[in-house]
C-alpha cells in the first residue's frame, strides 16, 4: 500500500505517491503536477568510491517521446543521448542539492528523473526538480535538505508563479529560484533587461513560495522518511594538517599563492607538495590523502587572506576588475569574429550568419519550441589552461556554458522580420582563468557587431564571488573572480545585461544558501562591473566600428 500527498500549487495540484513504485531505490517519489507525471529517484552505493577527492552525484533527466505522444524521429526510433535540454535540466537539479550532501561523503549517488507523461500546463522539468529534492530528503542517503524550487515569470509587469507553456512563451522573465528553510541556495535566469530591483522581488517572491513546498516536503519526510546511514568519513586527519603546518608554514603557503600568475602558483604548490611526499615518504596512509590536504591548505589560507586581510591572491582592489582587452575582424574570410581578454581568461568568438532555413530544429517535449533561430556554441580545450587532453567532444560543463551566454543574448537579437537570417556564434576558450563563460557573452556581442547583426544593445557579463565566515554577517563579496577565488570561495554569481538591464543570470554556491543582503550586493556589484565594461571597453570598440562603416558607405557613395 503506498501513500499519496497533495497540496495546491500555483492553481494546479502537485500529488506525490511514495512506495507505489521503484520499491529497490533508496528514495523514490512518483510525482503529478497537472497531467505531467515523472519518477524521480534517488540511489546510493554501499561504499566510497576509492581515489578519488570530490563527492561523485549524477543528475539525470530522461525525455521519452511518449511523454507527448511522439515516436522519435531518425532511422533508430528510439530514444538517444541527453538532448541539450536534458542536460541543462540535470544541471539545475545538481546546483541546489550538490551543497546540501555531506561535504566528506565519497559514495556514488545518483537522481534520476524519467518523464513519462507532459502537460504544457505543467513544467516537466520543474517537476523533476521538487521530485529529486523529495526522494533524496526520504531516503536513507545523508542530506542536509529539504530543499525546494519555484519558476517566476512575469507579464504585463506582474510576477507568475509556476507559468504553464503559453505564459513561457510570452513572458518577459524565466527565473527559477530553489531554497532551503532560510536561505536561496541557487538563481537561474533569463529575461529581457529587468531592472535589477524588479528581479530582486521576483527572486524572494519565489523564495516565499518555497517555504510552504518545504513544509510540504516535511509532512511527506515525516511520515515516509528513512533513517540517514552512517557513512565513512574521507575527511583529512587534524594531525596531517599539523604536521604540515610544522614543515610549510602559514607565510610561506601565502607566499606561493599570492601571485597574479596561475603557472607560477601552480609550480610554487608543486614544488611545495613534493617537500611534503618526501617528508612523509613512509606513512602511505598520509600520502593517499596528502593532494587534499594541501588543496584545504591552500583554500584555508586564501579564505584568510580574503576575508581577515582584505587581499586577493593577484593584488587586486576588492571590487576591481582584471585588465580587459577586446578587439574585432581578427579572423579573415569568415561573417564576423570579436576577441574578449580579462586578466587570464580570453575568449575569441566566430559568427556565422545563414538562411532561416539552417535553424536548428528540436525533437523535444516542449509542443512551442521546435525550432532555434540563434545558437551559441562554447568549446574549452585542454590547451586554454595549458593541459594535453583529447578533444570528445562538448561535456555537460560547455552544453550550460553555452547556453547561458545564449541566453543572455537572445532579448537583443533582431527579430526574423527585422533580420531574416539564422545566425550562430561559437565561443572557443583560447585561455581560462576564471568567468570563460561571462566572457562569452562580451566576445559574442563583439562579434555579432562585426557581422553586422543589428543587435538592440551590446551585453556584458561579469561574475562575482563570496567568502563567508562564522557568522552571516562576516562575509566579502568579490568582484570579477579569477579561477582560485571560484574553486576556493563559496560562490560563482554571474550576471549577463546590458545598460538597461538583466539578461541572465546563474549562480552556484558551496554553501548552505545566501542571505537577502548578499544576494542585493552581489546584484549591485555586478551591474556596476557590467557598465564599466560596457563604457569603458565595449562601447568605445564598437563606436569605431560604426564610424568605419560609415566611412567606408561614404565612400562607396562617392565612387558610384
Amino acid at each position: 500500500m503506498y501513500k499519496s500527498f497533495s497540496m495546491e500549487l500555483a492553481g494546479r495540484t502537485l500529488t506525490v505517491d511514495v512506495g507505489r513504485v521503484a520499491a529497490q531505490a533508496n528514495g523514490a517519489a512518483f510525482m503529478h503536477y497537472g497531467d505531467t507525471t515523472v519518477l524521480s529517484t534517488a540511489t546510493a552505493s554501499d561504499k566510497p568510491r576509492d581515489g578519488i577527492d570530490f563527492f561523485p552525484l549524477s543528475v539525470e533527466f530522461e525525455e521519452k517521446m511518449y511523454a507527448v505522444g511522439k515516436i522519435p524521429g531518425g532511422f533508430n526510433k528510439r530514444e538517444g543521448k541527453a538532448s541539450e535540454n536534458a542536460v541543462l535540466t540535470a544541471r539545475v537539479i545538481d546546483r541546489p542539492m550538490r551543497p546540501l550532501f555531506p561535504k566528506d561523503y565519497r559514495n556514488d549517488v545518483t537522481l534520476n528523473n524519467l518523464v513519462l507523461s507532459v502537460d504544457p500546463e505543467c513544467s516537466p522539468e520543474y517537476t523533476a526538480m521538487l521530485g529529486s529534492a523529495i526522494a533524496t530528503c526520504i531516503s536513507d542517503i545523508p542530506f542536509d535538505g529539504p530543499c525546494a524550487t519555484t519558476q517566476i515569470g512575469m507579464i504585463d509587469g506582474e510576477f507568475i508563479v509556476n507559468p504553464t507553456a503559453a505564459q513561457r512563451k510570452i513572458s518577459d522573465m524565466a527565473l527559477t529560484v530553489a531554497s532551503t528553510r532560510e536561505k536561496v541556495i541557487m538563481i537561474e535566469a533569463g529575461a529581457k533587461e529587468v531592472p535589477e530591483d524588479v528581479m530582486i522581488q521576483a527572486i524572494f517572491k519565489a523564495h516565499e513560495v518555497n517555504q510552504d513546498i518545504i513544509k510540504f516536503i516535511d509532512t511527506i519526510v515525516a511520515e515516509c522518511g528513512k533513517e540517514k546511514h552512517s557513512y565513512e568519513s574521507c575527511a583529512v586527519p587534524e594531525e596531517l594538517f599539523a604536521a604540515i603546518k610544522e614543515i610549510v608554514p602559514q607565510e610561506e603557503m601565502e607566499a606561493a599563492v599570492f601571485t597574479d600568475e596561475k603557472q607560477k602558483r601552480e609550480e610554487n604548490i608543486k614544488a611545495i607538495t613534493e617537500r611534503l611526499e618526501e617528508a612523509f615518504a613512509e606513512n602511505e596512509e598520509w600520502l593517499a590523502v596528502l593532494g587534499e590536504a594541501v588543496y584545504q591548505y591552500q583554500k584555508k589560507t586564501v579564505r584568510k587572506m580574503i576575508l581577515k586581510d582584505h587581499k586577493r591572491p593577484d593584488g587586486r582592489g576588492i571590487t576591481e576588475i582584471r585588465p580587459l582587452a577586446a578587439e574585432i575582424d581578427i579572423v579573415p574570410r569568415v561573417h564576423g569574429s570579436g576577441m574578449f581578454t580579462r586578466g587570464q581568461t580570453q575568449i575569441l568568438n566566430v559568427c556565422t550568419l545563414a538562411p532561416l532555413s539552417e535553424a536548428q530544429k528540436i525533437d523535444g517535449l516542449d509542443e512551442n519550441e521546435t525550432s532555434k533561430r540563434y545558437m551559441h556554441h562554447y568549446n574549452f580545450p585542454s590547451y586554454s589552461v595549458g593541459e594535453t587532453k583529447p578533444s570528445r567532444g562538448p561535456g555537460r560543463r560547455e552544453i550550460g556554458h553555452g547556453a547561458l551566454a545564449e541566453k543572455a543574448l537572445i532579448p537583443v537579437l533582431p527579430s526574423e522580420e527585422e533580420f531574416p537570417y539564422a545566425i550562430r556564434t561559437v565561443s572557443e576558450t583560447m585561455e581560462s582563468n576564471g568567468s570563460t563563460s561571462q566572457a562569452s557573452i562580451c566576445a559574442s556581442t563583439l562579434s555579432l557587431m562585426a557581422a553586422g547583426v543589428p543587435i538592440k544593445a551590446p551585453v556584458a557579463g561579469i561574475s562575482c564571488g563570496l567568502v563567508t565566515g562564522d557568522t552571516d554577517d562576516d562575509y566579502i563579496v568579490l568582484t570579477d573572480i579569477q579561477g582560485l577565488e571560484d574553486f576556493f570561495g563559496d560562490m560563482d554569481f554571474k550576471v549577463g545585461g546590458t545598460h538597461k538591464g538583466i539578461t541572465s543570470i546563474q549562480m552556484d554556491i558551496k554553501i548552505h544558501g545566501l542571505t537577502r543582503p548578499i544576494i542585493e550586493e552581489a546584484i549591485a556589484k555586478t551591474r556596476e562591473a557590467r557598465l564599466y565594461i560596457l563604457d569603458e571597453i565595449m562601447n568605445q570598440l564598437l563606436q569605431s566600428l560604426e564610424r568605419g562603416r560609415r566611412v567606408r558607405s561614404e565612400d562607396r557613395a562617392d565612387y558610384h
